[in-house]
């Protein structure tokens, strides 16, 4: 038993930081007797801070996956300047029951830093909705359409501005309907839908607003890299011009861009997600 106690202390030996994910009360009053020595700091990632932490981290989505809940967190963790490049923390997690059952040694690498948690939280779009959105993106650059590669943009939140910033180029499928993003076989109509030109709006709770939209949006003043068309474009610059965001599927090179505020802030390869 000694020697198995030794081989799992080593997952908490020598880390910067331990990361307690949604503790209990009790939970988290014996990790801060643990580390009140100082020279480990007690970093919590919860939905609200119920325990009173110094370092909290919101975490606005349920993840099923340990590994994402635990990317997630460790990237708000950098974010609030919590968790520097390099740190070696232990994170604490629940994966069978409300307690904490799984410990997880994991190096900070801020090099895979992907905006993906300043999307979700500083947003004024629900958190799931641009979940799912993403989700669908993500599956259209890991499947195309029909086999073949596809390109797509999807602008979400500020529905209504969006709609006065734009023009139909087509019928709207999805006018006086009640759909929303996420609904399974609605997904299916939105990866048959995004062959053809134009945007596709979604409101901040995930209905869908319209489809073939034309984003008007002025290009002056929009920094975008080099090599990026005019999808990416109209993404940035809608989203200068209102307070939504923007999900681009490239048809050249099969990256998933992010845009807020005009700027990119996310871009992730779908076969690697």
């Amino acid at each position: 038993m000694s020697a198995l106690k030794g081989l799992l202390g080593e997952l908490v030996t020598d880390v910067d930081a331990l990361v307690l994910f949604s503790p209990s009360g009790s939970y988290y009053d014996r990790a801060r007797d643990a580390t009140d020595e100082g020279d480990v700091e007690l970093i919590v990632v919860a939905a609200e801070n119920a325990v009173g932490a110094d370092a909290f981290v919101e975490l606005p989505l349920e993840f099923a996956e340990v590994t994402e809940r635990v990317r997630f967190g460790l990237e708000g963790a950098l974010d609030n300047e919590y968790l520097t490049d390099g740190d070696v923390v232990a994170c604490a997690t629940a994966v069978f029951d409300d307690g904490a059952d799984t410990i997880s040694r994991v190096r900070v690498d801020a090099e895979r830093h992907s905006g993906i948690y300043d999307l979700f939280v500083n947003s004024r779009a629900d958190p799931a909705v641009i979940r799912d959105v993403l989700d669908v993106v993500i599956e259209l650059g890991q499947k195309g359409q029909k086999g073949k590669p596809v390109g797509a943009l999807f602008v979400v939140g500020d529905a209504g501005k969006v709609m006065n910033k734009s023009r139909p180029l087509s019928y709207n499928p999805f006018e006086k309907s009640h759909v929303h993003v996420g609904d399974p076989i609605v997904n299916v109509m939105l990866k048959e839908f995004s062959r053809l030109d134009g945007a596709f709006v979604i409101s901040d709770s995930g209905k869908i607003v319209s489809a073939y939209r034309y984003l008007e949006g002025s290009a002056e003043g929009v920094d975008i890299p080099k090599g990026l068309g005019t999808r990416h474009m109209a993404a940035a610059s809608i989203t200068r011009d209102s307070s939504s965001i923007a999900v681009v599927l490239s048809e050249s090179d099969g990256l998933v861009r992010a845009f807020k505020g005009g700027e990119l802030v996310l871009e992730l390869d779908p076969e690697a997600y």
